[in-house]
């Protein structure tokens, strides 16, 4: 196990909200957090819409791929963040559990997609704050 706390996020089809939140996540945390995403029923492709509002902030998603969920990712997990799309995770003890509610970006454009990235950003500088700020010198 890492020293580092680990995060999942699980949306359904791991193919808009759970992957714009393990892209905020990895870009503003780097290397302090480890990151997962992944669903129940994935789908084929990261939504092109998602894929587009992160690409105007700067982050390229465009190479992920919606991933199935397992137990060993709950397990490795010391969070696990549902999005607001009626997933659910194994539980175990010792796991934090959050659900997040969140519009679904699915057959939305990007117009419709841009408030639900700038959301998922500014939930995940709250959870950053929490879980692992940045050290002083």
């Amino acid at each position: 196990m890492s020293d580092k706390p680990s995060v999942l996020f699980v949306c359904v089809h791991n193919a808009g909200r759970s992957q714009m939140a393990a892209a905020w996540l990895t870009h503003l945390a780097g290397d302090r957090v480890e990151v997962r995403s992944a669903g129940s029923n994935p789908g084929a492709a990261v939504n092109p819409a998602a894929v587009e509002a992160m690409a105007e902030v700067g982050i390229d998603i465009s190479a992920e791929t919606p991933k199935i969920l397992t137990v060993d990712a709950v397990k490795e997990s010391d969070v696990c963040i549902t999005m607001g799309c009626g997933d659910t995770c194994p539980v175990f003890p010792g796991k934090r559990y959050l659900d997040w509610k969140l519009e679904d970006p699915v057959g939305q454009g990007v117009e419709a997609v841009r408030p639900i990235r700038d959301e998922i950003k500014t939930l995940i500088e709250d959870l950053i704050a929490e879980i692992a700020p940045e050290k002083k010198p």
